[in-house]
């Protein structure tokens, strides 16, 4: 999603989310105290997906004590308000477009949106790209309430490439987008792999494999 189908960030639109809704000195200090790591990411001197999921994991910690239907409103929000906004148009079009053909051949096609974005955030952006499946991270809920842990790995890498085989269930994968290297293992079950915007290490596989390009 992010990179690839939106050129905005999720980690900040739920930053602004939580500040605006349920503000708390933790909040205030997240982003400042981890200014190093950040530049440790960027110039790669740290695993850039390392970096991002461990950022994953310490802001689900802010949306501690939170009802599930909070943490729903919190993804229609920022989809609303962030990432659709800055969707890529020219993705999104071909996304819709290849769904749309592939539906006209087997009526049965799915059209899966696969991210380490949060699920409730997930849900939404699907909703209007018209998914109609979202494998996001989900957050630990017990009786309702978020515990500020993930239910489940980030959903990136390799993680995101088995849950988009088992949602296939033996079939085939005619598509998939991704715009880094870590989507390559997701990239390489399909039948048409896209690089959207790739960054370094995706441009070379791309090029080397004859992948498609958008971006």
């Amino acid at each position: 999603m992010d990179g690839t189908l939106t050129t905005a960030e999720t980690w900040r639109g739920v930053h602004q989310w939580i500040r605006a809704n349920y503000p708390s000195a933790a909040a205030s200090r997240f982003i400042t105290v981890r200014l190093p790591i950040v530049f440790l990411a960027r110039t790669g001197l740290i695993n850039k997906e390392r970096f991002r999921a461990r950022w994953l994991e310490d802001q689900t910690k802010l949306l501690r004590g939170l009802r599930a239907e909070q943490l729903n409103l919190m993804g229609e929000w920022v989809v609303e308000h962030l990432l659709w906004p800055a969707r890529r148009i020219e993705a999104v079009t071909t996304v819709q477009e290849a769904y749309a053909a592939a539906r006209a051949t087997d009526p049965a096609t799915e059209l899966v949106l696969a991210t380490g974005g949060y699920q409730p955030i997930a849900a939404a952006f699907a909703k209007k790209l018209g998914a109609t499946i979202a494998l996001g991270t989900p957050f630990e809920v017990v009786d309702g309430i978020a515990t500020g842990k993930l239910a489940a790995p980030t959903q990136s890498g390799e993680e995101k490439a088995r849950a988009a085989q088992a949602c296939a269930a033996g079939g085939r994968i005619l598509a998939a987008f991704g715009d880094t290297a870590a989507d390559i293992p997701l990239l390489k079950l399909a039948e048409r792999p896209v690089a959207v915007a790739p960054d370094r290490a995706l441009s070379f596989e791309a090029t080397r494999m004859g992948w498609e390009r958008l971006g």
